[in-house]
């Protein structure tokens, strides 16, 4: 059982004493996407509530209400529409998606779906089309457009500090070699399991917000651990509209991790290790919200930009990082409810994000390069 977090300040959840009543937030499910990200990050916003809790687990029940005690424990999703809410969340398994986000969408409850929305891009496009009639909002949660290192690379890339970016390398590797179990392991095709649509939803995310559409795909999935169902192992290769390529690498068998982040330009490149400390400090129990800095790094971890010599050896100057900012993700969801604005993350983005690893499976396992259109999906 967790303990009770510590608060930990954050710039993107200012308090306003006129501030008119929260919004009732119902989360359903309360593993490591609702406990660890989901129910802190709602709980750190202004304007939003946590209202519910819905699992039937009674070890993750007496955790939430250890650490929200005035929060309602729902055993089910259905005791969930009972209840006057502002927005439902679902970061349960990722075989319920979609049956959950349509039942809350033709209810007219607006909705945040955790990646991925769901397991094809025609799925997600459906989703998003009964938003649209139903007039009701509908996003996916990419915390990891907030992430410090890809700020910090979106100003540089905004700043022509790179020049033209030719190639875009990005690392989601850690040393896992024994299985941990879960649906997330699991090779059966209805869970979507598997490191592709998991960590590969984040890095193929990435590549897409900063470069824009893939047209060409090639991907190599492995599964290396004794025991495993599906991928750990997993390298994607895109060929943007614009001409700039990515090589995106996630794995759970990674004995020594590379760079997070190698982005080559025709005028310097950004080489930066080690990953964005806001996940960590989640899990650790802080929380943003009181008086020490959310989502710094030291000044050691700073990644390097240059030429001409690798930034182990000294090459290149060290470019500050921007602060990683996973709460402005649900701040952008409250302003979005109150004001009927755009959602921070929209699932037609999630279905172009699904293109890719569409075509990513399908390459892997036919050995071909598959042609995408422009528009983003999948041909032939």
């Amino acid at each position: 059982m967790s303990t009770p977090a510590t608060p930990v300040t954050s710039a993107s959840s200012p308090t306003s004493p006129a501030s008119p009543a929260p919004l009732r937030v119902g989360l359903i499910g309360y593993g490591l996407a609702g406990s660890v990200f989901h129910a802190p990050l709602v709980a750190a916003t202004d304007g939003l509530v946590l209202d519910t809790v819905v699992t039937s687990d009674p070890d993750r029940q007496a955790q939430a209400r250890t650490e929200f005690p005035d929060v309602h424990i729902a055993g089910t999703a259905a005791e969930l529409w009972e209840r006057d809410l502002d927005l439902v969340v679902i970061a349960s398994p990722n075989r319920t998606h979609v049956p959950l986000a349509t039942t809350a969408l033709e209810a007219g409850i607006p909705v945040v779906v955790d990646k991925p929305i769901a397991a094809t891009a025609a799925e997600a496009r459906a989703l998003a089309a009964l938003a649209d009639r139903s007039g009701t909002f509908l996003s996916v949660f990419q915390n990891r457009r907030w992430d410090n290192d890809f700020l910090t690379l979106r100003r540089l890339i905004a700043d022509g500090e790179l020049g033209e970016v030719q190639r875009f390398e990005s690392r989601f590797e850690r040393w896992r070699p024994q299985l941990k179990g879960g649906w997330r392991e699991s090779g059966a095709p209805e869970e979507i399991g598997g490191l592709l649509y998991d960590l590969g939803s984040h890095v193929v995310d990435q590549a897409l917000v900063l470069f824009g559409p893939a047209v060409r795909v090639y991907a190599e999935t492995d599964v290396r651990r004794p025991g495993a169902e599906t991928d750990d192992d997993t390298f994607l290769a895109l060929t943007h509209a614009n001409g700039v390529r990515s090589h995106l690498y996630v794995s759970a068998t990674t004995a020594q991790l590379g760079p997070r982040l190698r982005v080559l330009g025709s005028r310097a490149g950004y080489v930066k290790y080690g990953l964005d400390p806001q996940e960590g400090a989640l899990r650790d129990g802080l929380r943003p919200g009181g008086d020490l800095p959310w989502g710094e790094e030291p000044p050691h971890l700073w990644g390097r930009l240059g030429s001409g010599e690798s930034p182990l050896t000294g090459g290149g100057i060290p470019v500050p990082t921007e602060q990683g900012d996973y709460p402005a993700y649900y701040a952008a969801v409250a302003a979005a409810l109150r004001t009927g604005g755009p959602a921070p993350v929209t699932a037609l983005e999630a279905a172009q994000c699904l293109d890719v690893l569409e075509a990513a499976r399908r390459s892997s396992e036919q050995g071909v390069v598959v042609e995408l259109p422009a528009t983003g999906a999948a041909s032939g």
